[in-house]
């Protein structure tokens, strides 16, 4: 089954254009059948381009999965029309009396503020707890990682000199855990952040589990042992082009700004970069709605059931 969309959701032409399964919400509502029921909290701000690049990584599943978007405040945005937020997007607050089999927390372009200087830290760090009663599994992504990492174990990332941007090899660290299995052995990821969390800061936590990481972009995927947390530092869902177009937003501010890594055929910024990462986002999203949701989620939602299904370990 295929993740349900609104009808007018620019997403759903981009992607049936790229022949990409995805059911209009019309289409869904004559199968009698449990969906999955997902929230992805978007902080980006050109929120356009990151609900097509979740949606891309949520479609290769035999799952029908009911997506909601949800933004944090009713500010207007600068990058995303003020029609489409209210056609598409719902008010955290006026979902949280809800219950959801996951939710997905994209990054943000906060990295050099503390998190006392985010706006709507009071607000984000409600969602997190909320999430730990009202959510099978939530998938935290880049930014929100390092914030969730902080708000729930105390650990505060720290910060490079340099942005970290590229394409970098990883390896899975255990063949028998269910969000990594079908990974090869080697696989690419790209990432774009400044900040990073020493290995070390993670092993002096019990309940998480070092998943996957890389040589040089350092850990890349970590959960919670009871599979309600899952921690992403990298970007798995970009388009081939996103880090091409972060390029050229930062060097027009900054002249002196590095080439993306392992990006660019022969590091030549002229020539087309190429996908490397597709196939493990799509199976990563994948073994999380499978083994991490769909395995483990009550099929009836309500945060009693949810807290009871948790009680599952590998």
């Amino acid at each position: 089954m295929p993740i349900k969309i609104p009808d007018q959701l620019p997403a759903l032409s981009v992607l049936d254009n790229e022949n990409i399964f995805v059911m209009s919400e019309h289409r869904a509502i004559s199968q009698e059948i449990r969906p999955m029921q997902v929230a992805i909290l978007n902080l980006m701000p050109n929120k356009i381009e990151t609900e097509v690049q979740i949606l891309r990584m949520l479609s290769n599943t035999p799952l029908q999965i009911n997506v909601e978007f949800v933004r944090i405040h009713a500010n207007e945005s600068k990058n995303t029309p003020k029609e489409h937020l209210e056609n598409f997007y719902c008010l955290f607050d006026d979902i949280k009396h809800k219950q959801y089999d996951g939710l997905i927390i994209t990054g943000a372009p906060l990295a050099l503020l503390d998190y006392s200087q985010v706006s709507f830290w009071d607000k984000i760090c409600e969602v997190f707890d909320w999430a730990e009663q009202n959510v099978t599994s939530t998938m935290f992504s880049c930014w929100a990682a390092h914030a969730a990492m902080y708000h729930h174990y105390g650990i505060n990332r720290q910060l490079r000199e340099h942005k970290l941007s590229g394409v970098f090899q990883h390896q899975p660290l255990d063949s028998k855990e269910l969000l990594t299995r079908g990974f090869d052995g080697l696989f690419n990821v790209p990432h774009s952040r400044f900040g990073f969390i020493d290995r070390a800061e993670y092993q002096k936590v019990d309940q998480l589990h070092i998943l996957a990481e890389s040589k040089d972009a350092g850990v890349y995927l970590v959960a919670s042992k009871n599979r309600q947390q899952v921690y992403l530092t990298g970007h798995p869902e970009y388009d081939a082009n996103t880090l091409h177009e972060e390029y050229l937003r930062d060097s027009n501010v900054e002249a002196n700004t590095a080439l993306p890594k392992n990006y660019y055929q022969n590091n030549n910024v002229k020539n087309a970069p190429v996908s490397s990462w597709r196939s493990h986002g799509s199976l990563l999203f994948t073994n999380w709605l499978n083994y991490y949701v769909y395995q483990i989620t009550p099929y009836q939602l309500d945060a009693t059931n949810i807290k009871a299904g948790l009680t599952y370990e590998k």
